[in-house]
């Protein structure tokens, strides 16, 4: 995840009538930082759980359209399957889990409207988390809110310490959180978010031709998103235990495979874009692989089945510098790698 910083430079200045494209949107920085500048765009991601955050960051709705979604679907008569084990009973007390488990049945069922997509966002979010010494910012007991500690390692660190979920008030939290992200919202924009592969997603017969192309694909071995959100990906319709089944993306079993795919990423991308739009990527790498990442994008770019010219190549600093992605999934402290930034014209595929 680079910082929303990046993709707000990058469309300083862009026409107010362009469309933009981020074909591995993840949580929709590009497509909020487009938004923020009043631009139409269209993000893509194979992953549901990203396109989910990334949707509820674009939908234009009020705070007390998020709580009032929550608190229908609550007093509704919605059935649920609750999970149940050790974890389950660890994890979210039994009135909490109640709740969470009929919001998740009613926005699996039904999830169409702006309000429940900004809802479904902030459930995600308050997921999982730290307690705190105050009023509860997340439902769960203690665990990390980047990523959702595995059910065997959680259950052990819970019964060491003695540490038992408490009553959260579902709706009290989601008026608490919707008045603090959506009380004051960047107007809204035309927007898409598809949860595709964007090497089969058909760019070109979508609604728009794109002008400006800004993105970060996952890095070469970077495979690990859906275990470490494996409670999340189960709120979005996966298992209630930790799963290992990717959505399709791109394969990493070697760089030259990978480098290929990427290619056929970026001939579909120029297919859907207008002569001469700029595309900007961020790329880097992670430490147990050993190929080195500006040579895995040039092959890349070199390897499309269309016109593109490479402007240049910058370091964009280590991973270390901001909330970059390389720094999401480490478990240790090492020396982060250096990322870059590709800047490309796009033409006509040949």
């Amino acid at each position: 995840m680079f910082p929303l910083s990046v993709p707000v430079k990058q469309l300083a200045g862009v026409a107010s009538d362009a469309w933009v494209l981020d074909p591995f949107c993840g949580r929709g920085s590009t497509n909020y930082a487009a938004r923020l500048l009043g631009l139409r765009s269209v993000g893509v991601d194979s992953n549901p759980v990203a396109t989910a955050i990334a949707e509820g960051k674009l939908v234009d709705v009020s705070a007390d359209d998020v709580e009032t979604a929550c608190a229908e679907i609550l007093a509704g008569d919605t059935a649920a399957t609750i999970p149940e084990g050790d974890f389950w009973a660890l994890c979210y007390h039994p009135k909490t889990l109640a709740e969470l488990c009929r919001l998740r049945s009613a926005l699996l069922n039904d999830c169409r409207s702006p309000e429940r997509k900004a809802l479904r966002a902030l459930i995600l979010g308050i997921l999982h988390g730290p307690r705190n010494k105050g009023a509860p910012g997340y439902l769960s007991n203690q665990m990390p809110r980047t990523y959702a500690a595995k059910p065997d390692y959680a259950i052990r660190f819970w019964t060491k310490n003695g540490l038992k979920p408490t009553y959260v008030d579902l709706l009290a939290l989601v008026r608490r959180k919707a008045r603090h992200y959506f009380a004051s919202t960047p107007a809204g924009v035309p927007f898409r978010v598809y949860c595709e592969d964007s090497r089969t997603l058909k760019l070109a017969t979508l609604e728009a031709r794109f002008s400006v192309v800004v993105t970060s694909p996952p890095y070469f071995g970077m495979r690990t998103y859906v275990p470490d959100q494996w409670l999340r990906y189960w709120f979005m319709g996966g298992p209630p235990t930790t799963t290992y089944r990717q959505p399709s993306q791109l394969s990493h079993g070697s760089a030259i495979e990978f480098a290929e795919q990427l290619a056929t990423v970026w001939t579909n991308v120029a297919r859907a874009c207008m002569p001469g739009a700029r595309m900007m990527i961020r790329f880097g790498g992670i430490h147990d692989r050993r190929a080195r990442p500006k040579d895995i994008m040039l092959d890349a770019l070199h390897g499309t089945r269309c016109k593109l010219r490479i402007l240049t190549v910058r370091s964009a600093g280590l991973s270390s510098r901001g909330k970059r992605q390389a720094d999401q999934f480490k478990r240790t402290l090492r020396t982060p790698i250096e990322e870059l930034d590709f800047y490309v014209r796009l033409e006509e595929p040949s």
